[in-house]
């Protein structure tokens, strides 16, 4: 079983904050999807770079040295994503990194769509029906 977990912007942010209350939490659920690729299921941990942008995460900044170590990788907002979440945008009137993580959920190819937020009920709606486990912090 494959499963993908995707971060929005707090997920972004409080990673990026060594001090903030969440941090532990969020580090804990990475490393568990860490553990479940150790003990053989495949686990991607992605954030679209629409999210990144608006969460400020420089990929180049010593700022965000620590999280710049974690194996996160980018869903880049080509095409087929932009296609997608312009379409999303305009049913629900949400951001456009928020927009760009629905079109992630719903074009993942894993079995199990896992997304960390500080907004579960939005991720529910930017699913539009593909079933998505949501972890809030």
């Amino acid at each position: 079983m494959s499963r993908i977990v995707l971060l929005d912007n707090e997920a972004v942010q409080v990673l990026g904050d060594r001090t903030h209350r969440q941090h532990r939490r969020v580090l804990d659920q990475l490393q568990t999807a860490g553990i479940r690729t150790v003990r053989g299921f495949p686990v991607e941990v992605a954030v679209p770079t629409t999210v990144r942008v608006e969460a400020g995460w420089d990929r180049t900044s010593s700022a965000w040295a620590f999280v710049n170590q974690l194996p996160i990788a980018d869903v880049p907002l080509g095409p087929k994503h932009a296609d997608a979440a312009a379409g999303i945008r305009k049913r629900t009137g949400v951001s456009v990194a928020d927009a760009h993580l629905g079109s992630a959920i719903q074009a993942a190819g894993s079995e199990r769509v896992t997304v960390i937020t500080s907004d579960p009920g939005d991720m529910r709606n930017l699913a539009e029906g593909r079933r998505v486990d949501v972890v809030a912090i």
